[in-house]
């Protein structure tokens, strides 16, 4: 690692003798960047600091750095206005909605070219067909973590796990809606891309079954739930697994292939509402950049959508096959696509009937 950050510097040196592309006025401009929590690498652990290589590569701009935990709560405060930000890192999902809708403005790649490292298998996807307002950043699947040390292995043998009365109170859920009802449509057999309104209700009715067995819904919260075992089961991305064994060996990983489960793409993108475009372009093309890209994954654990990246990274990290299982395992995978807005709302409105009932 240490080997990589003194490459990875060296590279920043360099940028920085071209920092003045950034602003060719010579203005100092703020860039607002607005990312998932524990999603980029902030100098812990001897990790690089990727926001302070940006501003050392580029002087003349200033990040501001702040997180959300969902999609949803990140799509509900730039849908409400009256919000400056300049990057974004929405879900596959996400994106297709917020492209429908007009939220995200078409990026130039001329600030970009280290887009050309994303994997073809990364481009041109149902979300934004024409890569024209995305460029990857992570991708990742959807499992379920649990304690080895209180869940018999007996018992783990799909989604039916998370409704578990033996571990009543001691089981997480997704405070996300899509999240949550991908699994019940999973374990129920349905589409997890369905519009049927009458399966909503169904995996409605299935989620509220779980309820009772649930001690709470979390985002973020998991790390610390599941690290000091005040819970032994959760639903959770495989990448935020890596972050949480390190601090506790005692959990596992384990993906309800026969059943299906989420594959997603996380990207980055420009809405509507932010101020300083080609600032953010520059920052989308630094973090595409294989060193940094590198880097940055490594330490927190998501699956890296440039092969060219692998080449810095960790062999633990890149052999490693709960952030890239196999071409066998990922057959029964499946994406989130866009949902219509009225079946997006009905959703929301299921859930949070569920979770606040």
């Amino acid at each position: 690692m240490k080997k990589m950050i003194a490459l990875v510097l060296c590279m920043v040196l360099t940028l920085g003798c071209f920092a003045g592309v950034a602003s060719a006025k010579g203005d100092k401009v703020t860039l607002y960047v607005y990312n998932w929590g524990q999603y980029i690498a902030e100098g812990d652990d001897d990790s690089i600091d990727v926001i302070a290589a940006f501003e050392e590569a580029y002087p003349n701009i200033k990040v501001k750095y702040s997180t959300y935990d969902s999609n949803e709560s990140m799509y509900a405060k730039l849908s409400g206005g009256g919000i400056t930000v300049d990057v974004i890192i929405p879900s596959d999902y996400m994106i297709g909605r917020m492209r429908q809708e007009g939220m995200l403005q078409e990026l130039n790649y001329d600030n970009i070219p280290n887009a050309q490292y994303i994997d073809p298998s990364f481009r041109g996807m149902a979300y934004d067909p024409e890569d024209k307002y995305s460029v990857p950043y992570t991708w990742g699947t959807v499992g379920i973590i649990y304690n080895t040390k209180y869940v018999d292995e007996a018992d783990v043998t799909g989604w039916e796990l998370l409704w578990n009365e033996k571990y009543a109170d001691k089981i997480l859920m997704f405070d996300n809606s899509r999240d949550a009802f991908g699994i019940a449509e999973y374990l129920l057999g349905y589409d997890v891309n369905t519009t049927d309104e009458a399966e909503l209700k169904a995996c409605a009715d299935k989620l509220a079954e779980q309820k009772p067995v649930v001690q709470q819904y979390v985002m973020d919260q998991i790390f610390d739930a599941m690290e000091n075992e005040e819970a032994w089961i959760a639903p959770y991305y495989a990448g935020d697994f890596l972050t949480m064994v390190e601090e506790n060996e005692d959990l596992a990983f384990y993906r309800p292939a026969h059943q299906g489960y989420n594959v997603f793409i996380d990207a980055m993108c420009i809405p509507t509402c932010a101020q300083e475009k080609e600032a953010a372009e520059l920052f989308i093309n630094f973090m595409c950049s294989p060193e940094i890209s590198a880097a940055n994954l490594d330490f927190i654990g998501y699956s890296v959508p440039a092969s060219a990246s692998k080449e810095y990274m960790d062999e633990e990290v890149v052999n490693d096959s709960v952030s890239y299982p196999d071409a066998e395992e990922l057959r029964n995978a499946t994406s989130f696509d866009y949902l219509p807005e009225e079946v997006s709302r009905k959703m929301e409105s299921l859930f949070m009937a569920v979770r606040n009932g």
